[in-house]
């Protein structure tokens, strides 16, 4: 069996590019077919894979401006030649599960959401700083890409989704059925401190759909000490929010930096509404309690007074009667059963349950 993997793009490390490297792991002799690739952004372990690019691959500036070429996308992901590979293998947010695939091949595509900024416009753009010029032309663009969106649900043979939520949204945006595998977490990688500091936690892309800005809010009201992990775009507008000292950016950690800042934090504060959401579950195998908001991936990550608090609202208000009720029960949680409930997402328990699906699906010759 031949097998293509295919990625939308390699330009920043989030969870998606770790589910790349544990595909690399199960498929190691599969190429790597994306739209770019800068790699200055990914960690040394990307430079040992076979990674093919596009034609955009040659566009100027592709490390800050890769925004701007979105019309160019689904053009370079069907330029791909996939005509002798058995099994295509999509890591898909919005453009690879459009590869083109041989017509006895089997296309399975691990989906971390159906096109954001096609199926929810709005919320995408509604913290993003645009000029009046790309908000006027840019519904013209997004119209093209939802018809392309359309066109090429049926290219995939089996949706896998990262999360009920994505579950849900396939089958409303796609209208086609999918099981869930959530993705890996290299659980193993934390541990529990016996050294708590004074001290909650952020580890995050500074995105503005993070919905950062909440925490910063709260935080300057409550004065207590926060610690805001990573970079993005969005740094600089959050840093003008803060009023006080308390507030501290740490900008990107070392692997072990991050292990230290997870294991000693109070609580670790999850304000966006994510897709799956990696780090609660890093930050939960490391003992501490998840502070989140009740929505998307959360739901199904944190368990509700036993490994965190859910505030409701999508606001600063919310959030800090949440961080006040907190401060009330937090030694109250039990960092072995949050540790527990982490161990639920594994990279064993990924790599089994993706080998076990495609063995079951291409057995059957999809």
């Amino acid at each position: 069996m031949r097998v293509a993997i295919v990625h939308d793009f390699l330009i920043q490390y989030g969870g998606a590019e770790k589910v790349i490297e544990v595909f690399n792991e199960l498929f190691p002799d599969a190429p790597i077919f994306t739209t770019i690739y800068v790699q200055s952004k990914l960690p040394p372990v990307f430079k040992g894979m076979d990674i093919k690019t596009s034609f955009m691959q040659k566009f100027p500036f592709l490390d800050k401006h890769f925004k701007k070429y979105l019309i160019f996308y689904p053009k370079a992901i069907e330029s791909f030649d996939l005509s002798s590979y058995d099994l295509v293998l999509s890591s898909s947010s919005s453009f690879a599960k459009g590869a083109i695939k041989r017509k006895n091949a089997c296309h399975i595509c691990y989906c971390y959401t159906p096109m954001r900024y096609v199926w929810d416009y709005k919320h995408y753009i509604e913290k993003e700083e645009f000029s009046k010029l790309i908000l006027y032309i840019l519904p013209y663009f997004i119209r093209r890409l939802m018809k392309w969106d359309v066109k090429t649900i049926n290219r995939v043979d089996h949706y896998i989704a990262i999360s009920n939520h994505i579950k849900d949204r396939i089958k409303k945006c796609y209208s086609r059925d999918s099981i869930v595998i959530y993705p890996p977490v290299n659980v193993r990688d934390f541990k529990i401190s016996n050294k708590i500091e004074d001290y909650f936690l952020i580890v995050s892309r500074l995105n503005a759909y993070k919905n950062i800005d909440i925490v910063v809010d709260a935080f300057n009201d409550l004065g207590l000490h926060l610690k805001i992990a990573g970079t993005g775009p969005y740094r600089k507008t959050l840093e003008k929010m803060v009023k006080n000292k308390n507030i501290e950016f740490l900008g990107r950690l070392s692997d072990a930096e991050l292990v230290e800042a997870y294991s000693r934090c109070r609580a670790y504060i999850f304000p966006g509404k994510e897709d799956f959401g990696i780090t609660p579950v890093e930050a939960q195998a490391s003992g501490r309690p998840i502070i989140a908001y009740a929505d998307g991936g959360a739901l199904e990550t944190v368990k509700d007074g036993v490994t965190g608090l859910f505030f409701k609202e999508n606001s600063k208000s919310s959030l800090i009667d949440t961080i006040k009720k907190f401060l009330k029960i937090e030694h109250d949680f039990d960092s072995r059963k949050i540790m527990e409930n982490a161990s639920r997402f594994d990279t064993d328990i990924f790599k089994k349950n993706i080998i076990d699906f495609i063995n079951k699906k291409y057995g059957l010759k999809c």
